[in-house]
């Protein structure tokens, strides 16, 4: 499908390279034979892909132009910068749409004797032929399609899935089942297989399932004050912390049911103070000796969680969740308070509540001494906070001020591609000025001919104009047009080539119309046989008249030379891609 780029197509869809990657024509060592210049891009230095050929005169893969232009704020012909001296111009330029295809170079390429240079392959073809090739030949190295990582010869790769890829996909020979090689070699155990093999295997789950570590579904243990009121529940970790920051509460537990249970033996006649012969039942002072023992360990607990700083909250409770469970620490209300009370109004027991209440208001006061420093802390933050909004602010003017100085770069850099491109004009033009001759003959050295001839025929450029020269110092001003397609009755058969007579500074002392004999030549490199035609002017015609315009309609020979011979082995017209022509202008009449 032909694809138009700003008025000009070429056949086929351009591949894009990689964003990453360079774009690079066919590599030179393919070739039977070592490529002439006129194949390898002036870009990737590779045999040309698509052949693309700029204003300039250069040639190019496609996918190279499109990445230069894509990449290039300013894209130069790389052939122009490399020329010494650089002969950079406004052709120079690269773009899109500056560029037209090469079809006579693409096809000569296409007929370029190539090998594949895999090693072990032996095919031998033409270019056209080798990209069908390459996506099927047997010694290429591929990547495994299963995307295991393993890169294996093409030939190869069947053998490769079936043995010894571990991505690919396997039959189990008894049960019928398809998975992966490694799976099957490991894990699996068909139903077809042995009852003990059967066996063997759900042990070993069983026994992974037995090893798995506490995950999801964690186990939550009780307190052991669970029978005295505490309803907490959670994991072994958060049931030790529980213990060690509830101790008072605990207390109070065991302080209400010790006074509860006195309360109910004092009230019960069944149950004599001194004891009772039944063995089922405990004796007063027995329980209240065991409960004593029992809260003098608590205390001891109590004084090594102080010691070592464990002790976090004495009046509030914890709430966690944790993978999901929520694990809570709470305490009836009427039971604790009453707890409370009785902790400080037991009578057998009011030395150690007494030291209780003293650690619990000193550890009141250091709460408030900490609660005091994050205050500080928190005002410190909120200032370090505003300081970095202010910093942020700042980077975001900084940013802009880096973008404004880059498009201000950019502007110069491009300013810096206008001025080296009038610089090369200037040159130019001063090389043409220091050219001028005033002697009444020309010597027109025509360069790039083949570039020339097919601009002419694809109709972009139909004629170019040679340097002017005049016929005295202060005589006529004038120049040649040569058309390399022909024109008029020479078109697409002969070059023409006219004579043109241009409005000059000295017109006005000169006799009108010009009556001087003209002479072209064009010069054969072999010094054999050099062509020659001649004419005088035309007095009635006006393109010997005095100038009205910049110049006169061009009159000449439109037949001036066959294109037949033009390459002719015989003579040497066109040399090393150079045509010269001589025009020479009869002073005497």
């Amino acid at each position: 499908m032909a694809q138009e780029l700003n008025g000009f197509v070429h056949n086929g869809p351009p591949s894009s390279p990689d964003e990453n990657e360079l774009p690079s024509g066919f590599p030179q060592n393919i070739c039977d034979d070592v490529p002439e210049q006129k194949y390898l891009c002036s870009f990737c230095k590779n045999i040309l892909k698509k052949a693309y050929q700029t204003l300039c005169g250069h040639r190019y893969c496609w996918a190279c132009v499109e990445w230069i232009v894509k990449y290039n704020k300013t894209p130069i012909c790389q052939k122009c910068k490399e020329d010494e001296p650089p002969s950079i111009n406004e052709d120079s330029i690269l773009g899109l749409g500056k560029i037209f295809s090469d079809a006579a170079v693409s096809k000569e390429i296409l007929d370029l004797k190539v090998h594949c240079i895999n090693p072990g392959c032996t095919w031998k073809s033409t270019m056209k032929n080798y990209e069908d090739h390459v996506t099927r030949c047997e010694f290429s190295l591929i990547p495994c399609s299963t995307g295991c990582g393993l890169v294996v010869l093409r030939k190869k790769l069947a053998d490769h899935l079936e043995k010894e890829c571990k991505n690919s996909m396997m039959e189990c020979q008894q049960c019928g089942v398809k998975m992966l090689i490694k799976d099957l070699q490991n894990k699996h155990v068909c139903e077809e297989a042995p009852v003990n093999e059967k066996k063997i295997f759900k042990i070993e789950s069983a026994n992974k399932e037995k090893t798995r570590p506490p995950g999801g579904n964690r186990t939550r243990d009780s307190c052991r004050f669970v029978e005295l009121g505490c309803n907490f529940r959670g994991g072994k970790e958060r049931l030790k912390d529980h213990e060690n920051s509830s101790v008072v509460a605990h207390l109070a537990l065991v302080l209400q049911f010790a006074n509860t249970l006195k309360t109910s033996l004092t009230q019960n006649p069944c149950i004599p103070n001194g004891g009772s012969d039944d063995p089922s039942v405990i004796s007063l002072p027995s329980m209240l000796a065991e409960l004593q023992s029992k809260v003098q360990q608590l205390e001891k607990n109590v004084l090594s969680l102080f010691s070592e700083g464990s002790l976090a909250s004495l009046h509030t409770q914890v709430a966690v969740e944790s993978t999901g469970d929520l694990e809570t620490d709470h305490f009836e209300g009427a039971s604790y308070c009453s707890g409370i009370s009785d902790l400080q109004t037991a009578p057998y027991s009011g030395q150690t509540l007494a030291e209780c209440q003293s650690r619990v208001d000193a550890l009141e006061r250091k709460i408030q001494t900490f609660e005091n420093i994050v205050t500080v802390l928190n005002r410190e933050v909120e200032k370090t906070q505003t300081t970095l909004v202010a910093f942020e602010r700042q980077s975001k003017i900084d940013q802009d001020a880096i973008k404004a100085l880059e498009r201000k770069v950019s502007d110069q850099q491009h300013l810096l591609a206008l001025k080296d491109v009038v610089i090369n004009e200037f040159r130019l033009q001063m090389l043409s000025l220091e050219q001028i001759s005033y002697e009444g003959l020309l010597m027109w050295k025509i360069t790039d001919v083949s570039r020339k001839r097919q601009e002419a025929i694809s109709g972009r450029v139909t004629s170019l104009a040679s340097p002017t020269f005049y016929t005295s110092k202060y005589g006529y001003k004038v120049c040649m047009r040569i058309y390399f397609n022909g024109d008029g009755s020479g078109r697409g058969t002969h070059i023409s080539l006219f004579f043109v007579v241009m409005r000059g500074e000295y017109d006005a002392l000169l006799h009108w119309p010009f009556k001087q004999k003209v002479t072209f030549m064009l010069l054969d490199q072999n010094n054999r046989e050099h062509l020659i035609d001649a004419f005088r002017p035309d007095v009635n015609s006006s393109s010997f008249q005095r100038p009205v315009n910049e110049m006169n309609i061009a009159s000449g020979c439109p037949t001036f030379f066959p294109l037949s011979k033009l390459d002719s082995p015989k003579h040497a017209y066109v040399k090393d891609d150079v045509l010269f022509v001589k025009c020479i202008i009869d002073a005497t009449t």
